[in-house]
């Protein structure tokens, strides 16, 4: 195609329809025909009867109530044989043996563009490691592809669009097509914003990959710092809160990303510090390590306190007694993802020490058990079969068992 004239009639492909897929196609559906292509057939009907297949309040207000040119289907060749732009926004998962991103289902769809539609423009969404974008275009023959990161909060990924914090396009700035459809995405981005004078910024790809793994892997840094100090507060029975309120009034560091927890976890700062660390082969560096190493470290120190306070509240060391209760699996309030939430790391360390764990998770109300361990969603069940709960995020629903619960999270801990 790459026909650029008419920008009224130009269609867009997203392939994926997670927090990414689906903030975007959201969007970008606001001004133009959008397909969004998914694997999952749950998943295309919501998408079709305006229901959000994810948790987050934006798109399903938008879905609801805005008039959106957006279908979705599972006929993946069809949709980009007759798209202009393609966006992939596909799972990049990191594979520890590899020790890199698995970016085989970003290939797949690069594939199936190629004998579908190979003059549609290509934009990877998917984090991938630092040089793939030139890496890809280089072994396929494919100079139509760019890549832009995206700096997405989960369960508000389509309000991080309406308000980005900066629109960032990766291209090869030397290819003038290039840089006019890398202009032109940019544009449409900015077009279904609200936020004025959106900072945009094209550069080259590989530039663009290094911009979103050192992005996240600042912001790994900065959890890892205040979970530190917590861990230093705590150790010396100090008050963590008063610390960081302290250190925070200084408006070079400023009140954010402060709020201790039980490691990062989460879409991205795990998988994009150790994917970093490993773009660091051969190259010095002591920092990027240590942010990895310092994640574990924490998950190792939590599983340790619980282990205490489990052990006093029953005054005996036999840990086949205790029973720990784990108080929902997700990253945070109003989210329905647990993938890679830091209470994962800390549950498999104490399941390691031989102590039971039960789980309570509502959105897992199907199941009967995670990771082998029991999941209890009658809440008052939970609460007194267990020893200790432990909640990443503290809630109001447990004040009536606040002895027994165990947090880091100094917004909700007298």
């Amino acid at each position: 195609m790459n026909n650029l004239s008419n920008l009224d009639k130009i269609k867009i492909a997203v392939a994926g329809t997670g927090y990414v897929g689906m903030s975007v196609a959201t969007l970008l559906a606001q001004h133009h025909k959008v397909i969004a292509v998914d694997i999952i057939p749950e998943k295309i009907e919501k998408i079709n009867n305006k229901i959000s297949p994810i948790q987050d309040k934006e798109i399903e207000q938008y879905l609801a109530e805005k008039k959106l040119n957006l279908t979705a289907t599972m006929d993946a060749e069809k949709a980009y044989s007759i798209s202009d732009f393609i966006i992939i926004a596909v799972p990049t998962d990191y594979d520890s043996e590899k020790n890199f991103f698995d970016t085989s289902l970003v290939e797949n769809v690069i594939s199936q563009v190629q004998k579908c539609n190979p003059d549609a423009f290509i934009i990877i969404k998917s984090t991938v490691p630092v040089g793939f974008t030139k890496y890809i275009s280089e072994r396929t023959g494919n100079l139509n592809i760019m890549f832009s990161p995206e700096f997405l909060r989960e369960s508000r990924a389509l309000y991080d669009n309406l308000y980005p914090s900066r629109i960032i396009i990766g291209t090869d700035t030397d290819n003038e097509k290039m840089l006019k459809a890398a202009e032109i995405f940019a544009g449409f981005m900015c077009e279904g914003a609200l936020k004025k004078d959106i900072d945009v910024l094209i550069m080259k790809y590989t530039e663009a990959e290094a911009v979103k793994l050192f992005a996240n892997t600042y912001l790994a840094l900065r959890v890892s710092f205040f979970n530190e100090l917590d861990t230093y507060a705590e150790m010396k029975n100090l008050d963590t809160k008063s610390i960081i309120d302290g250190v925070c009034l200084d408006s070079r560091i400023g009140s954010y990303y402060n709020n201790p927890s039980f490691g990062y976890g989460g879409y991205c700062l795990p998988k994009d510090t150790k994917q970093l660390l490993a773009n660091y082969e051969n190259i010095p560096e002591n920092l990027i390590k240590a942010i990895v190493e310092s994640n574990s470290t924490r998950k190792d120190f939590i599983a340790s306190r619980i282990l205490k306070k489990a052990m006093q509240g029953q005054n005996s060391t036999n840990t086949a007694k205790t029973i720990i209760g784990v108080y929902r699996l997700t990253m945070k309030c109003n989210s329905d993802n647990f993938r890679q939430s830091s209470i994962q790391g800390v549950m498999k360390r104490l399941l390691d020490r031989g102590v039971k764990v039960v789980i309570y998770e509502p959105t897992l109300e199907e199941s009967k058990s995670f990771y082998k361990c029991e999941i209890i969603n009658n809440l008052q069940d939970f609460k007194q079969i267990s020893s200790v709960i432990i909640s990443n995020r503290y809630d109001d629903n447990l004040s009536d068992v606040k002895d027994k619960v165990y947090t880091r999270d100094i917004f909700q801990r007298d």
